[in-house]
């Protein structure tokens, strides 16, 4: 017969790690789970946020006073004097290169010049050495120190106490943050998933909606505290109505967080599979989100109709666009796609900008995957942002897609502080359209075809 002892000292560590997870989760309910199920906040988070500011600002200080006196350059310079200019347009470039290289005017030129040729050989050279697509998609540059990473070009040690603070804030990040934002994902992720599935059992009606609105709101709420996302919104009188379509200026996939924590919104999107698939399963079954097979997203007319569908039913949820179709890294506005602009429907316009100093919360995703970015944003220190609602705009008469588009577009960037570019954000993984080259040149055969009109005409 086998006598099998106890060790007392193994009873203990199985009491303390049992009141260790009874604690964790006590505090998670009390001040994280149901404040964010009430739609109520303590404070915290914006406290934490000042107290970062003030540690972001010592370690600046440490950091340029120690530069300065080991003579480094600290900080990279953004931009080449060379081509920092005022934009002009085609035209008025030739007409001034025409000008300065023979004294002739433009008007009195002949049909082409060797001349005109620098003005292309100029421009192509201006957009290899600074070229203002591609960095739209590499993290944005900090003047500051965050103490999450050296993202000071020329950062060199400085002090023992600089140091310790960054090893204790790599302690926090991922020893204390870390832990308690994935407990916090996955238990928004499961609520997300479970209740929207009980709710799906219901007939179609007020009480279903009703249900599932608070769902997601609770569940989405709980998903921002996850990465302790710090949001200010701004004009809430502005906020999308019931058969509307929201069109957003696109950075993030936690874009889709930052808006449904502050209302509900139909979604729009291409069906997955694996985890994202059972959520996009489970969702569908509570509101009327809109989710599309590979096959079926190539064909516009198809997404159109069923876009136009929903928003001509005034009870449904406003639906949510991102309408340059990739994510931009929060310094500019690209190309808006103009399907959704096609749509004879109020357009909520509404811009999100994002403070990088806390964390960097663009993707991009040719260099990340889903999994390896969301643990770098749960390592961060917070996401923090702002949101705009912009009043509803609407179509005018004789007004194509794209035009209208434009105008959404500037809106968004003036709002939002950011560049307004009219470069398509496809050029992330693919070439320029033949369209942009045919586009210049005919500005440039307008000038010859002007020219010989004039000398004609004298």
């Amino acid at each position: 017969m086998e006598v099998i002892f106890f060790n007392p000292f193994d009873n203990l560590l199985v009491i303390l790690l049992g009141i260790s997870l009874t604690v964790w989760f006590t505090l998670l309910l009390v001040f994280i789970i149901v404040p964010a199920t009430l739609g109520v906040s303590f404070g915290i988070r914006r406290l934490y946020m000042k107290s970062l500011l003030k540690i972001f600002e010592w370690a600046t200080f440490r950091l340029e006073r120690g530069a300065k006196e080991k003579d480094h350059v600290l900080y990279k310079p953004y931009s080449n004097a060379i081509i920092a200019r005022e934009p002009t347009s085609l035209v008025e470039e030739i007409k001034e290169i025409r000008r300065s290289g023979s004294n002739r005017d433009l008007d009195s030129a002949s049909d082409f010049e060797m001349s005109d040729i620098f003005y292309f050989a100029r421009r192509g050279v201006e957009s290899i050495v600074d070229d203002e697509v591609t960095k739209r998609f590499n993290t944005e540059e900090l003047e500051s120190w965050n103490l999450l990473t050296r993202s000071n070009h020329n950062f060199h040690y400085i002090s023992l106490r600089l140091t310790v603070l960054w090893g204790l804030g790599v302690v926090i990040r991922y020893g204390f943050l870390l832990p308690l934002r994935v407990t916090l994902a996955f238990t928004g992720v499961g609520l997300l998933v479970f209740l929207t599935c009980i709710i799906g059992l219901l007939p179609n009606g007020r009480t279903k909606n009703f249900l599932s609105e608070k769902v997601h709101l609770m569940c989405y709420r709980i998903c921002v505290r996850a990465l302790t996302a710090i949001i200010t919104y701004h004009d809430s009188e502005n906020k999308p109505k019931n058969g509307g379509i929201c069109v957003a200026n696109h950075t993030s996939p936690i874009d889709v967080i930052i808006l449904a924590s502050d209302g509900c919104y139909a979604m729009v999107g291409q069906i997955h599979g694996g985890l994202m698939g059972v959520i996009q399963r489970s969702m569908v079954k509570a509101a009327p989100h809109i989710w599309f097979e590979r096959s079926e997203v190539k064909d516009r007319h198809l997404v159109a109709k069923r876009l136009s569908d929903h928003v001509e039913d005034k009870t449904k949820l406003p639906i949510l666009i991102f309408p340059e179709g990739t994510c931009i890294n929060n310094t500019s506005v690209m190309m808006f796609k103009k399907g959704s602009f096609e749509i004879h429907s109020d357009v909520y316009p509404v811009a999100i900008k994002y403070d990088p100093r806390f964390g960097d919360a663009f993707w991009n995703s040719s260099k990340f995957g889903m999994v390896s970015y969301l643990l770098r944003m749960m390592s961060s220190w917070a996401i923090v942002c702002s949101v705009w609602y912009l009043p509803p705009m609407s179509r005018e008469e004789g007004e194509d897609a794209v035009q209208f588009a434009n105008r959404v577009k500037a809106a968004i960037a003036r709002q939002g502080g950011l560049v307004d570019l009219l470069w398509d954000g496809g050029l992330k993984r693919g070439k320029v359209k033949d369209t942009f080259k045919e586009e210049q040149q005919k500005l440039y055969s307008k000038i010859l075809v002007g020219t010989q009109e004039d000398r004609s005409r004298s």
